[in-house]
């Protein structure tokens, strides 16, 4: 036998083995629609009895384990249900026939057998027959389930026979020895006569009637034969069969202390049965009482009592008997079984820590070699032991190695779906979760030491990295075929980002307010509200709005800092921004963080192409092949000044050259926002020169509107003459000026001084002199006065915004200052 059953419990003795199979072509859909209802009549209380039969239906079983059937009863194949389609009567010869070269592959161990023919009507189909049910159609058969009452009581007869046949003693008839397989070849030549040899043919016949007797409903007679078996067997040490009595011992004794099963669904055995009548199933259950309240077989119970193992011995005599199984190489499948049965029982018992013994001996046995399928399913069951049990981490483990099991290289096709469902199921086992809200603050495993910690990381990288490049790991959720959606995984502390923080835009390209030099400055007022309650939440935090703002079209900057935990170099490609509000181009970058580096700053870009309000939701990474959207509200502990800024419309940019030299000195400017240059001239009392300042749009919107002023600065708080003078006639005639255009400005400088009646001019002259400064060029409210036909706005309320938001970026100004005296002065 080399295909073991890991799904044997102690209870499956006492059932009787019944194979469902198809003939010829059969839909899948319609065969397992039929096996559903045949497997549902699995209890049968037997006609003018109060014995229960049970039946155990598989739809494929190994021949090779059907030659164990002597060894023990409900491995053997007694029933055989088939099931096939035949539409004509001209095909009915060789579907019978079929039928018939199909039961001989069990032939040796049938009881009966029944075919169920469907879609064949006709002179056939009306003759009466006992082994033939003819159905016009799979949904047009509503007597399968009594054909099936009627099978399992013919079942009975043929067992009740077999059973009182060899039962009986018969002095003077010599009894047979059974075999298993591999034995029947080490037999050749023993003496038939001795003493040794007959007490082993007594003790292997009593022990199979133990079995028979199980079987048939009769638990009291077969622990009876099974305590004889023992003794018998034990005396000649037929090691093999007395592991085989003592395992129908702790059987017929599971079935006593545990009459719901040990299978896993507690009651199922009772409910199950649709022909078992309440009644019939108290009459079963040990100690029930009659209508009158007397017990039905009080000296039956009494002899079972004395017969029965405790629950304490059920588990040593487990252990003796898998001890037995473990001196035979060829008997690794009952062992396997064994002990697979033994940790159901010890589960319901509560004792973990025997079943795990089990658990570990049934790791260690050796089969032949299984294939990819089989060593899934193996693994797959030794991980929902470890469940039962409470070993929820040790279940992960082996749930883990079927899931790389489904994705092995021997496997031509992977079954990624399957591996990804089973590591998914790994997750609770080992406590993680994929929520990043259940994240704990302490250190992750990615961040744990230990020895050769880096190798074991680097090796899972590596793997994980050769996946990737077969199957990407992407966002998008996995759908399987029975309706699971299977979710992304993130990888959120790959790196670790523990503050982010929108950056403004560079002096020279911040957009200002435009407040107009000439006339007079407007002040608004708006009513102030004070309220009390002050919003805590990260939520509100991260969604505050930022007092800078950014522009349509202008590259964007938002700073990152991060960490990597890793102890080797960490590469993240295509790291980007997430952002909702408007449209926005993320420019995506690529980083190399050191081992461990600590933090880190990573400046992430990207230009909006709408106008409105974005927001910064997170940012998206490629790590080791896998794609990542994390955001920022499932990532704990991450600072923020604010995620939420204004995007104003696109504005014209402007840069200003002139004709002057720079100067070495730095006049500081009127207010910190200006940007400034400064230039330096000699001039004597009376001298006069021209300034030509070069103004160039360099931006991709036109220069509608030019405002020139200027401001004489003097330390003294003396000012004399007046030093600057110009047109702008002929530069406004320039306007609008459009992109990649120069417009001129000429300014007149000349030094005009009036020395008369002041005594203490020279010696003010001596000092830091007059200073002269031009503020900054600009053209203040150019939206407002002329807006542009595809920026105007369709509303008055958007009008007025347009008006609270005109803007102009400005990349030089330019400043004056004169130097005055008898030598000649000097303008900055």
């Amino acid at each position: 036998m080399s295909v073991p059953d890991y799904m044997q419990c102690a209870e499956d003795h006492q059932t009787l083995l019944v194979v469902v199979q198809p003939i010829g072509i059969v839909p899948e859909e319609s065969f397992f629609r039929i096996y559903k209802r045949i497997s549902a009549v699995s209890q049968v209380n037997v006609r003018d009895s109060q014995r229960v039969l049970y039946i155990r239906y598989r739809h494929h079983y190994p021949p090779e384990n059907n030659e164990w059937g002597d060894f023990q009863t409900h491995r053997k194949v007694v029933g055989l249900i088939t099931i096939t389609d035949c539409s004509s009567a001209k095909d009915w010869p060789q579907t019978f026939e079929k039928f018939h070269l199909h039961k001989e592959l069990y032939g040796a161990t049938l009881y009966d057998s029944r075919l169920f023919v469907f879609g064949l009507q006709g002179e056939i189909a009306e003759q009466p027959r006992t082994d033939v049910a003819f159905y016009p159609s799979y949904d047009e058969c509503e007597t399968v389930e009594k054909r099936i009452e009627d099978f399992i009581e013919s079942l009975f007869i043929v067992l009740e026979s077999k059973r009182l046949d060899r039962a009986t003693d018969k002095s003077g008839d010599k009894i047979p020895l059974l075999c298993v397989p591999f034995e029947k070849k080490d037999f050749v030549g023993l003496d038939t006569d001795s003493r040794h040899y007959k007490k082993r043919c007594q003790g292997r016949m009593r022990k199979h009637v133990g079995d028979l007797c199980l079987q048939a409903g009769m638990l009291q007679d077969s622990l009876v034969h099974y305590h004889m078996a023992v003794e018998l067997l034990r005396s000649v040490n037929d090691f093999l069969w007395l592991g085989a009595a003592l395992e129908g011992l702790c059987s017929a004794s599971v079935i006593y202390h545990y009459p719901g099963g040990t299978g896993g669904k507690v009651g199922s055995r009772r409910a199950q049965g649709g022909s078992l009548s309440a009644e019939a199933g108290n009459r079963h259950r040990p100690g029930a009482l009659t209508s009158n309240g007397i017990n039905a077989d009080t000296s039956a119970e009494i002899g079972r009592a004395k017969n029965c193992l405790s629950p304490e011995d059920i588990i040593d005599k487990y252990k003796e008997a898998i001890s037995y199984y473990g001196k035979y190489k060829n008997a690794g499948v009952i062992e396997l079984e064994a002990c697979v049965k033994a940790v159901r029982v010890l589960a319901i018992q509560k004792r973990s820590m025997e079943a795990s013994e089990f658990l570990q001996n049934a790791v260690y046995i050796n089969l032949r070699q299984l294939s990819e399928e089989e060593k899934i399913q193996r693994y797959s069951i030794l991980s929902e032991l470890y469940e039962r049990i409470g070993f929820h981490r040790k279940s992960a483990f082996f749930k883990r190695i079927a899931a790389m099991q489904c994705a092995a290289p021997s496997i031509p096709e992977p079954g990624w779906r399957a591996c990804y469902k089973l590591l998914l199921e790994t997750l609770p086992g080992y406590s993680l979760s994929l929520d990043p809200k259940d994240f704990s603050k302490g250190k992750s495993y990615l961040q744990s030491k230990g020895p050769g910690i880096l190798q074991e990381k680097k090796d899972v990288t590596q793997s994980l990295e050769s996946y990737t490049a077969k199957c990407p790991g992407t966002m998008e959720f996995i759908t399987l075929p029975d309706g699971l959606k299977l979710p992304p995984v993130p990888f959120t502390k790959l790196p670790i980002v523990r503050s982010v923080k929108l950056l403004n835009l560079p002096t020279s390209l911040r957009p200002h307010k435009v407040k107009s030099l000439l006339g007079q400055n407007v002040s608004t007022k708006s009513p102030f509200i004070y309220s009390p309650i002050i919003a805590h939440s990260r939520g509100e935090e991260r969604s505050k709005k930022i007092d800078f703002q950014w522009v349509q079209g202008d590259v964007c900057e938002v700073q990152l800092m991060v960490y990597n935990p890793m102890p080797f170099e960490l590469r993240v490609e295509n790291m980007g921004l997430l952002t909702t509000g408007v449209e926005f181009e993320s420019l995506p970058a690529a980083l190399s963080l050191p081992a461990e580096s600590g933090l880190y700053p990573v400046t992430l870009v990207g230009v909006p192409q709408t106008t409105g309000q974005i927001t910064v939701n997170g940012y998206h990474t490629s790590v080791f092949g896998v794609f990542s959207d994390c955001l920022l509200d499932n990532l704990p502990g991450v600072k923020t000044n604010g995620c939420t800024v204004e995007v104003i419309p696109a504005l014209p940019r402007l840069q200003i050259s002139t004709s002057l030299p720079r100067s070495a000195h730095t006049l500081q400017p009127s207010s910190g926002d200006e940007i400034s240059t400064n230039v330096s001239v000699q001039l004597y009392n009376g001298e006069t020169q021209q300034l030509i300042i070069k103004l160039e749009n360099i931006g991709t919107e036109p220069l509608e509107k030019l405002e020139v002023t200027a401001k004489t600065v003097n330390t003294k708080e003396k000012l004399y003459g007046d030093f600057l003078s110009w047109k702008l006639e002929d530069t406004l005639s320039q306007f609008p000026l459009k992109p990649g255009k120069i417009a001129t400005l000429t300014v007149n400088i000349k030094v005009k001084l009036d020395f008369s009646c002041q005594e203490n001019l020279l010696q003010d002259l001596s000092d830091d002199g007059i200073s002269v400064s031009g503020l900054p060029l600009s053209s203040p409210f150019r939206q407002v006065v002329k807006p542009r036909v595809e920026t105007k706005p369709i509303n008055p309320q958007e009008s007025s915004k347009a008006g609270d938001f005109s803007h102009v970026k400005v990349s030089e100004s330019l400043y004056l200052l004169s130097r005055l005296g008898s030598k000649p002065s000097r303008f900055w």
